[in-house]
Protein backbone atom coordinates (compact mmCIF):
# COMPACT_ATOMS: atom_id res chain seq x y z
CA UNK A 1 0.00 0.00 0.00
CA UNK A 2 1.28 3.47 -0.96
CA UNK A 3 1.83 5.83 1.98
CA UNK A 4 1.10 9.36 0.68
CA UNK A 5 3.26 11.00 3.35
CA UNK A 6 6.28 8.87 2.46
CA UNK A 7 5.67 9.39 -1.25
CA UNK A 8 5.57 13.14 -0.67
CA UNK A 9 8.80 12.94 1.35
CA UNK A 10 10.61 11.15 -1.48
CA UNK A 11 9.28 13.44 -4.19
CA UNK A 12 10.03 16.61 -2.25
CA UNK A 13 13.50 15.40 -1.25
CA UNK A 14 14.54 14.57 -4.81
CA UNK A 15 12.98 17.78 -6.19
CA UNK A 16 14.82 19.94 -3.66
CA UNK A 17 18.06 18.05 -4.31
CA UNK A 18 17.85 18.74 -8.05
CA UNK A 19 16.77 22.37 -7.47
CA UNK A 20 19.73 23.04 -5.19
CA UNK A 21 22.22 21.48 -7.63
CA UNK A 22 20.74 22.75 -10.92
CA UNK A 23 19.30 26.16 -10.08
CA UNK A 24 21.33 27.30 -7.09
CA UNK A 25 24.55 25.55 -8.22
CA UNK A 26 25.05 24.29 -4.68
CA UNK A 27 27.79 21.76 -3.99
CA UNK A 28 26.24 18.29 -4.23
CA UNK A 29 27.62 17.23 -0.83
CA UNK A 30 25.69 19.98 0.97
CA UNK A 31 22.61 19.51 -1.24
CA UNK A 32 22.44 15.79 -0.43
CA UNK A 33 22.62 16.44 3.31
CA UNK A 34 19.83 19.04 3.08
CA UNK A 35 17.70 16.60 1.08
CA UNK A 36 18.30 13.90 3.73
CA UNK A 37 17.03 16.15 6.54
CA UNK A 38 14.04 17.31 4.49
CA UNK A 39 12.97 13.73 3.70
CA UNK A 40 13.19 12.86 7.40
CA UNK A 41 11.13 15.91 8.44
CA UNK A 42 8.36 15.34 5.88
CA UNK A 43 8.27 11.61 6.74
CA UNK A 44 7.66 12.52 10.39
CA UNK A 45 10.91 11.33 11.94
CA UNK A 46 12.02 12.89 15.28
CA UNK A 47 14.96 15.34 14.94
CA UNK A 48 17.39 13.08 16.82
CA UNK A 49 16.44 10.10 14.63
CA UNK A 50 17.00 12.13 11.43
CA UNK A 51 20.49 13.22 12.45
CA UNK A 52 21.38 9.77 13.77
CA UNK A 53 20.31 8.27 10.45
CA UNK A 54 22.47 10.77 8.52
CA UNK A 55 25.45 10.03 10.79
CA UNK A 56 25.05 6.25 10.50
CA UNK A 57 24.56 6.35 6.73
CA UNK A 58 27.59 8.51 6.15
CA UNK A 59 29.81 6.69 8.62
CA UNK A 60 28.86 3.27 7.32
CA UNK A 61 29.65 4.27 3.76
CA UNK A 62 32.91 6.10 4.37
CA UNK A 63 34.45 3.25 6.34
CA UNK A 64 35.10 1.43 3.06
CA UNK A 65 34.97 4.09 0.35
CA UNK A 66 37.37 6.60 1.93
CA UNK A 67 40.15 4.02 2.14
CA UNK A 68 39.71 2.57 -1.36
CA UNK A 69 39.28 5.91 -3.16
CA UNK A 70 42.24 7.38 -1.28
CA UNK A 71 44.50 4.44 -2.10
CA UNK A 72 43.33 4.49 -5.73
CA UNK A 73 44.17 8.20 -6.04
CA UNK A 74 47.65 7.65 -4.62
CA UNK A 75 48.25 4.77 -7.02
CA UNK A 76 47.15 6.75 -10.07
CA UNK A 77 49.23 9.81 -9.22
CA UNK A 78 52.49 7.83 -9.21
CA UNK A 79 51.63 6.15 -12.51
CA UNK A 80 50.87 9.55 -14.05
CA UNK A 81 54.02 11.31 -12.82
CA UNK A 82 56.34 8.47 -13.84
CA UNK A 83 55.39 8.83 -17.51
CA UNK A 84 53.96 5.33 -17.48
CA UNK A 85 50.71 6.35 -19.18
CA UNK A 86 52.46 7.95 -22.16
CA UNK A 87 54.88 5.04 -22.42
CA UNK A 88 52.04 2.51 -22.51
CA UNK A 89 50.15 4.51 -25.14
CA UNK A 90 53.17 4.85 -27.42
CA UNK A 91 54.04 1.16 -27.14
CA UNK A 92 50.48 0.13 -27.98
CA UNK A 93 50.50 2.35 -31.06
CA UNK A 94 53.78 0.79 -32.19
CA UNK A 95 52.38 -2.70 -31.61
CA UNK A 96 49.02 -2.20 -33.34
CA UNK A 97 50.41 -0.11 -36.22
CA UNK A 98 49.05 3.10 -37.71
CA UNK A 99 46.18 1.34 -39.50
CA UNK A 100 44.78 -0.08 -36.27
CA UNK A 101 45.70 2.93 -34.13
CA UNK A 102 42.05 3.69 -33.14
CA UNK A 103 41.94 0.27 -31.46
CA UNK A 104 45.30 0.98 -29.82
CA UNK A 105 44.17 4.27 -28.26
CA UNK A 106 40.92 2.64 -27.10
CA UNK A 107 42.86 -0.13 -25.32
CA UNK A 108 45.23 2.44 -23.85
CA UNK A 109 42.35 4.51 -22.49
CA UNK A 110 40.70 1.36 -21.11
CA UNK A 111 43.83 0.39 -19.15
CA UNK A 112 45.02 3.84 -18.06
CA UNK A 113 41.64 4.87 -16.61
CA UNK A 114 41.77 2.01 -14.09
CA UNK A 115 44.14 3.85 -11.75
CA UNK A 116 43.89 7.43 -13.13
CA UNK A 117 40.86 9.78 -13.01
CA UNK A 118 39.09 10.31 -16.36
CA UNK A 119 39.95 13.99 -16.92
CA UNK A 120 43.58 13.54 -15.87
CA UNK A 121 44.00 10.49 -18.14
CA UNK A 122 42.43 12.36 -21.07
CA UNK A 123 44.73 15.36 -20.67
CA UNK A 124 47.76 13.05 -20.43
CA UNK A 125 46.84 11.09 -23.56
CA UNK A 126 45.29 13.75 -25.82
CA UNK A 127 48.67 14.77 -27.35
CA UNK A 128 48.91 11.25 -28.77
CA UNK A 129 45.74 11.63 -30.81
CA UNK A 130 46.87 15.11 -31.91
CA UNK A 131 50.09 13.58 -33.24
CA UNK A 132 48.20 10.78 -34.99
CA UNK A 133 45.83 13.25 -36.70
CA UNK A 134 48.70 15.42 -37.96
CA UNK A 135 50.56 12.37 -39.21
CA UNK A 136 47.64 10.82 -41.09
CA UNK A 137 45.50 13.92 -41.83
CA UNK A 138 42.40 11.89 -40.96
CA UNK A 139 39.62 13.37 -38.86
CA UNK A 140 40.64 13.79 -35.21
CA UNK A 141 37.32 12.11 -34.35
CA UNK A 142 38.55 8.71 -35.57
CA UNK A 143 41.12 8.69 -32.74
CA UNK A 144 39.36 10.82 -30.14
CA UNK A 145 36.17 8.75 -29.85
CA UNK A 146 37.95 5.42 -29.24
CA UNK A 147 40.20 7.07 -26.64
CA UNK A 148 37.24 8.68 -24.88
CA UNK A 149 35.24 5.44 -25.00
CA UNK A 150 38.06 3.46 -23.40
CA UNK A 151 38.50 6.08 -20.67
CA UNK A 152 34.78 6.52 -19.98
CA UNK A 153 33.96 2.82 -19.83
CA UNK A 154 36.71 1.91 -17.37
CA UNK A 155 35.99 5.04 -15.30
CA UNK A 156 32.34 4.01 -15.15
CA UNK A 157 32.43 0.22 -14.84
CA UNK A 158 35.68 -1.03 -13.32
CA UNK A 159 36.99 -0.47 -9.76
CA UNK A 160 39.10 1.01 -8.26
CA UNK A 161 37.62 4.05 -10.01
CA UNK A 162 35.42 5.95 -7.50
CA UNK A 163 31.97 5.63 -9.13
CA UNK A 164 31.58 1.84 -9.12
CA UNK A 165 33.30 1.62 -5.72
CA UNK A 166 30.76 4.01 -4.20
CA UNK A 167 27.77 2.21 -5.75
CA UNK A 168 29.13 -1.22 -4.80
CA UNK A 169 29.55 -0.13 -1.20
CA UNK A 170 26.06 1.39 -0.94
CA UNK A 171 24.49 -1.75 -2.44
CA UNK A 172 26.80 -4.17 -0.64
CA UNK A 173 28.19 -5.65 -3.87
CA UNK A 174 31.43 -7.63 -4.08
CA UNK A 175 34.13 -5.67 -5.97
CA UNK A 176 35.53 -8.81 -7.58
CA UNK A 177 32.20 -9.53 -9.26
CA UNK A 178 31.91 -5.85 -10.24
CA UNK A 179 35.29 -6.04 -11.99
CA UNK A 180 34.33 -9.23 -13.83
CA UNK A 181 30.90 -8.01 -14.98
CA UNK A 182 32.27 -4.52 -15.65
CA UNK A 183 34.72 -6.04 -18.12
CA UNK A 184 32.00 -8.22 -19.69
CA UNK A 185 29.78 -5.15 -20.24
CA UNK A 186 32.65 -2.79 -21.00
CA UNK A 187 34.34 -4.67 -23.83
CA UNK A 188 31.37 -4.67 -26.27
CA UNK A 189 30.52 -1.11 -25.21
CA UNK A 190 34.09 -0.02 -25.95
CA UNK A 191 34.07 -1.64 -29.39
CA UNK A 192 30.69 -0.25 -30.45
CA UNK A 193 31.05 3.23 -28.92
CA UNK A 194 34.77 3.41 -29.71
CA UNK A 195 36.40 2.42 -33.04
CA UNK A 196 33.12 1.55 -34.79
CA UNK A 197 31.40 4.81 -33.87
CA UNK A 198 34.61 6.79 -34.41
CA UNK A 199 35.00 5.44 -37.93
CA UNK A 200 31.32 6.18 -38.69
CA UNK A 201 31.51 9.75 -37.41
CA UNK A 202 34.88 10.51 -39.03
CA UNK A 203 33.34 10.00 -42.48
CA UNK A 204 30.78 12.70 -41.71
CA UNK A 205 32.81 15.10 -39.56
CA UNK A 206 36.37 16.08 -40.49
CA UNK A 207 38.04 17.71 -37.50
CA UNK A 208 41.62 19.01 -37.52
CA UNK A 209 43.83 19.25 -34.46
CA UNK A 210 43.31 22.70 -32.88
CA UNK A 211 46.06 25.11 -33.98
CA UNK A 212 46.95 25.92 -30.37
CA UNK A 213 47.30 22.26 -29.41
CA UNK A 214 50.61 20.67 -28.53
CA UNK A 215 51.06 17.47 -30.56
CA UNK A 216 54.33 16.25 -29.07
CA UNK A 217 54.21 13.23 -26.80
CA UNK A 218 56.79 13.79 -24.09
CA UNK A 219 58.03 10.60 -22.48
CA UNK A 220 60.61 10.89 -19.70
CA UNK A 221 63.93 9.26 -20.55
CA UNK A 222 63.67 6.98 -17.55
CA UNK A 223 59.99 6.09 -18.06
CA UNK A 224 59.08 2.58 -16.81
CA UNK A 225 58.72 -0.31 -19.23
CA UNK A 226 55.31 -1.28 -20.57
CA UNK A 227 55.57 -4.73 -18.95
CA UNK A 228 56.16 -3.21 -15.53
CA UNK A 229 53.23 -0.79 -15.92
CA UNK A 230 50.82 -3.55 -16.92
CA UNK A 231 52.05 -5.79 -14.12
CA UNK A 232 51.60 -3.09 -11.47
CA UNK A 233 48.12 -2.14 -12.72
CA UNK A 234 47.15 -5.83 -12.74
CA UNK A 235 48.25 -6.47 -9.12
CA UNK A 236 45.15 -5.13 -7.30
CA UNK A 237 42.71 -6.37 -9.93
CA UNK A 238 44.06 -9.94 -9.94
CA UNK A 239 44.20 -10.11 -6.13
CA UNK A 240 40.62 -8.84 -5.70
CA UNK A 241 39.23 -11.15 -8.38
CA UNK A 242 41.08 -14.17 -6.91
CA UNK A 243 39.55 -13.46 -3.52
CA UNK A 244 36.08 -13.25 -5.07
CA UNK A 245 36.51 -16.51 -6.99
CA UNK A 246 37.90 -18.38 -3.98
CA UNK A 247 35.00 -17.16 -1.82
CA UNK A 248 32.45 -18.10 -4.48
CA UNK A 249 29.90 -20.88 -3.77
CA UNK A 250 31.24 -22.54 -6.92
CA UNK A 251 34.47 -23.38 -5.06
CA UNK A 252 34.51 -26.20 -2.52
CA UNK A 253 35.71 -24.39 0.62
CA UNK A 254 36.60 -27.64 2.41
CA UNK A 255 38.93 -28.63 -0.41
CA UNK A 256 40.98 -25.45 -0.03
CA UNK A 257 44.00 -25.37 2.22
CA UNK A 258 43.13 -23.32 5.32
CA UNK A 259 46.36 -21.30 5.23
CA UNK A 260 46.00 -20.62 1.50
CA UNK A 261 42.41 -19.43 1.94
CA UNK A 262 43.56 -17.13 4.76
CA UNK A 263 46.33 -15.60 2.61
CA UNK A 264 44.06 -15.08 -0.41
CA UNK A 265 41.32 -13.55 1.76
CA UNK A 266 43.81 -11.12 3.29
CA UNK A 267 45.72 -10.15 0.15
CA UNK A 268 42.58 -10.08 -1.99
CA UNK A 269 40.72 -7.58 0.15
CA UNK A 270 40.60 -4.23 -1.72
CA UNK A 271 42.40 -2.46 1.15
CA UNK A 272 45.40 -4.78 1.15
CA UNK A 273 45.46 -5.23 -2.64
CA UNK A 274 45.68 -1.47 -3.19
CA UNK A 275 48.24 -1.02 -0.40
CA UNK A 276 50.46 -3.62 -2.10
CA UNK A 277 49.99 -1.92 -5.50
CA UNK A 278 50.92 1.43 -3.96
CA UNK A 279 54.07 0.07 -2.32
CA UNK A 280 55.18 -1.59 -5.56
CA UNK A 281 54.45 1.56 -7.59
CA UNK A 282 56.12 3.77 -4.97
CA UNK A 283 59.35 1.77 -5.29
CA UNK A 284 59.50 0.73 -8.96
CA UNK A 285 57.87 3.81 -10.55
CA UNK A 286 59.16 6.28 -7.99
CA UNK A 287 62.37 5.54 -6.11
CA UNK A 288 63.89 3.36 -8.86
CA UNK A 289 63.14 6.06 -11.44
CA UNK A 290 64.95 8.81 -9.59
CA UNK A 291 62.13 10.45 -7.66
CA UNK A 292 63.12 11.73 -4.23
CA UNK A 293 61.00 10.87 -1.21
CA UNK A 294 59.99 14.55 -0.96
CA UNK A 295 58.82 14.60 -4.59
CA UNK A 296 56.76 11.46 -4.07
CA UNK A 297 55.22 12.92 -0.94
CA UNK A 298 54.23 16.10 -2.83
CA UNK A 299 52.73 14.13 -5.74
CA UNK A 300 50.77 11.78 -3.50
CA UNK A 301 49.49 14.58 -1.26
CA UNK A 302 48.17 16.55 -4.26
CA UNK A 303 46.33 13.44 -5.50
CA UNK A 304 44.23 13.31 -2.33
CA UNK A 305 42.59 16.72 -2.93
CA UNK A 306 40.14 15.56 -5.66
CA UNK A 307 39.72 12.25 -3.82
CA UNK A 308 38.45 14.17 -0.78
CA UNK A 309 35.56 15.66 -2.75
CA UNK A 310 34.51 12.25 -4.04
CA UNK A 311 34.75 10.70 -0.57
CA UNK A 312 32.52 13.34 1.04
CA UNK A 313 30.01 13.18 -1.81
CA UNK A 314 29.83 9.40 -1.53
CA UNK A 315 29.30 9.65 2.23
CA UNK A 316 26.37 12.02 1.70
CA UNK A 317 24.94 9.52 -0.78
CA UNK A 318 25.15 6.85 1.92
CA UNK A 319 23.28 9.15 4.28
CA UNK A 320 20.54 9.63 1.67
CA UNK A 321 20.21 5.86 1.33
CA UNK A 322 19.95 5.44 5.10
CA UNK A 323 17.20 8.05 5.43
CA UNK A 324 15.13 6.24 2.79
CA UNK A 325 15.59 2.97 4.68
CA UNK A 326 14.87 4.40 8.14
CA UNK A 327 11.74 6.28 7.08
CA UNK A 328 10.34 3.15 5.43
CA UNK A 329 10.14 5.00 2.10
CA UNK A 330 12.55 2.59 0.46
CA UNK A 331 10.52 -0.45 1.50
CA UNK A 332 7.38 1.16 0.12
CA UNK A 333 9.06 1.73 -3.25
CA UNK A 334 10.42 -1.81 -3.19
CA UNK A 335 7.06 -3.44 -2.58
CA UNK A 336 5.37 -1.39 -5.30
CA UNK A 337 8.09 -2.14 -7.89
CA UNK A 338 8.96 -5.73 -7.01
CA UNK A 339 7.43 -7.41 -10.04
CA UNK A 340 8.81 -9.68 -12.71
CA UNK A 341 8.18 -6.92 -15.28
CA UNK A 342 10.21 -4.24 -13.50
CA UNK A 343 13.40 -5.77 -12.05
CA UNK A 344 15.80 -3.66 -9.93
CA UNK A 345 18.34 -3.66 -12.75
CA UNK A 346 15.98 -1.57 -14.93
CA UNK A 347 14.83 0.60 -12.03
CA UNK A 348 18.42 1.46 -11.05
CA UNK A 349 19.33 2.29 -14.65
CA UNK A 350 16.32 4.58 -15.15
CA UNK A 351 16.81 6.50 -11.90
CA UNK A 352 20.51 7.03 -12.66
CA UNK A 353 19.74 8.10 -16.24
CA UNK A 354 17.13 10.65 -15.14
CA UNK A 355 19.42 12.18 -12.50
CA UNK A 356 22.36 12.19 -14.93
CA UNK A 357 20.45 14.02 -17.65
CA UNK A 358 18.97 16.52 -15.21
CA UNK A 359 22.10 17.48 -13.25
CA UNK A 360 25.09 16.31 -15.29
CA UNK A 361 27.42 14.62 -12.79
CA UNK A 362 27.83 10.89 -13.35
CA UNK A 363 29.09 10.43 -9.79
CA UNK A 364 26.07 12.20 -8.27
CA UNK A 365 23.76 10.17 -10.52
CA UNK A 366 25.37 6.90 -9.44
CA UNK A 367 25.27 7.70 -5.75
CA UNK A 368 21.71 9.08 -5.80
CA UNK A 369 20.42 6.10 -7.78
CA UNK A 370 22.24 3.63 -5.52
CA UNK A 371 20.67 5.27 -2.47
CA UNK A 372 17.17 5.07 -3.94
CA UNK A 373 17.66 1.52 -5.25
CA UNK A 374 19.29 0.02 -2.12
CA UNK A 375 16.06 -0.35 -0.07
CA UNK A 376 14.46 -2.32 -2.93
CA UNK A 377 17.03 -5.05 -2.40
CA UNK A 378 15.54 -5.99 0.96
CA UNK A 379 12.48 -7.24 -0.92
CA UNK A 380 14.12 -8.40 -4.18
CA UNK A 381 16.87 -10.35 -2.34
CA UNK A 382 19.33 -10.57 -5.26
CA UNK A 383 22.32 -12.92 -5.27
CA UNK A 384 25.89 -11.64 -4.87
CA UNK A 385 26.53 -11.70 -8.65
CA UNK A 386 23.21 -9.91 -9.28
CA UNK A 387 24.25 -7.12 -6.89
CA UNK A 388 27.36 -6.59 -9.00
CA UNK A 389 25.26 -6.56 -12.17
CA UNK A 390 23.05 -3.91 -10.58
CA UNK A 391 26.15 -1.75 -10.03
CA UNK A 392 26.86 -1.97 -13.78
CA UNK A 393 23.26 -1.07 -14.65
CA UNK A 394 23.35 2.01 -12.41
CA UNK A 395 26.74 3.00 -13.80
CA UNK A 396 25.31 2.66 -17.32
CA UNK A 397 22.42 4.98 -16.51
CA UNK A 398 24.83 7.51 -14.99
CA UNK A 399 26.82 7.60 -18.23
CA UNK A 400 23.97 8.36 -20.63
CA UNK A 401 23.78 11.52 -22.78
CA UNK A 402 26.46 13.81 -21.40
CA UNK A 403 25.50 17.35 -22.42
CA UNK A 404 25.95 21.00 -21.45
CA UNK A 405 25.49 20.50 -17.69
CA UNK A 406 28.40 18.02 -17.55
CA UNK A 407 31.96 19.32 -17.19
CA UNK A 408 33.15 16.41 -19.37
CA UNK A 409 31.16 17.83 -22.31
CA UNK A 410 33.10 21.11 -22.18
CA UNK A 411 36.44 19.40 -21.54
CA UNK A 412 36.04 17.33 -24.71
CA UNK A 413 34.76 20.29 -26.74
CA UNK A 414 37.70 22.45 -25.72
CA UNK A 415 40.49 19.93 -26.26
CA UNK A 416 39.15 18.65 -29.58
CA UNK A 417 38.24 22.12 -30.91
CA UNK A 418 34.62 21.13 -31.61
CA UNK A 419 31.49 23.24 -31.86
CA UNK A 420 28.61 22.52 -29.48
CA UNK A 421 26.75 20.78 -32.31
CA UNK A 422 29.74 18.57 -33.11
CA UNK A 423 30.21 17.71 -29.42
CA UNK A 424 26.56 16.61 -29.20
CA UNK A 425 26.94 14.55 -32.38
CA UNK A 426 30.09 12.80 -31.14
CA UNK A 427 30.66 12.83 -27.36
CA UNK A 428 26.96 12.83 -26.36
CA UNK A 429 26.15 10.04 -28.82
CA UNK A 430 29.15 8.04 -27.57
CA UNK A 431 28.11 8.26 -23.89
CA UNK A 432 24.55 7.25 -24.81
CA UNK A 433 25.76 4.21 -26.74
CA UNK A 434 27.92 3.14 -23.79
CA UNK A 435 24.90 3.41 -21.50
CA UNK A 436 22.59 1.44 -23.78
CA UNK A 437 25.06 -1.37 -24.45
CA UNK A 438 25.87 -1.50 -20.73
CA UNK A 439 22.26 -1.83 -19.60
CA UNK A 440 21.47 -4.44 -22.27
CA UNK A 441 24.39 -6.60 -21.14
CA UNK A 442 23.53 -5.99 -17.46
CA UNK A 443 19.90 -7.01 -18.01
CA UNK A 444 20.93 -10.22 -19.75
CA UNK A 445 23.39 -11.00 -16.96
CA UNK A 446 20.73 -10.30 -14.30
CA UNK A 447 18.60 -13.20 -15.55
CA UNK A 448 21.61 -15.49 -16.16
CA UNK A 449 23.58 -15.16 -12.92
Amino acid sequence: MIDIQLLLAIGLGISVLLFLILRLKMQAFLALLIACILVGIVAGMPPTAILESVKNGMGGTLGFVAIVVGLGALFGSILEQSGGAQQLATQMLNTFGLQRSPWAVMCTGFIIAIPVFFDVAFIILVPIIYALQKRTNKSLIIYAIPLLAGLAITHTFIPPTPGPIAVADILGADLGYVIIFGAIAGIPAAIIAGPLLGNFLAKRMHVQTPETAMANVDIPKNAPSVASILLIIAIPIVLIVCNTLVSSPLVDQDALNKELRYIISLLGHPFVALIIANLVAWYFLGIRKGFTKSQLLTVSTKSLYPAGVIILLTGAGGAFKQILIDTGAGKMIAESLNTAYFPPVIFGFLVAAIVRILQGSATVAMITSAGITAPILEVAAPSAPQLAVLVIAIASGATIFSHVNDSGFWLVKQYLGLSEKQTFASWSVMTTLIALVGVVVATLLWFVV
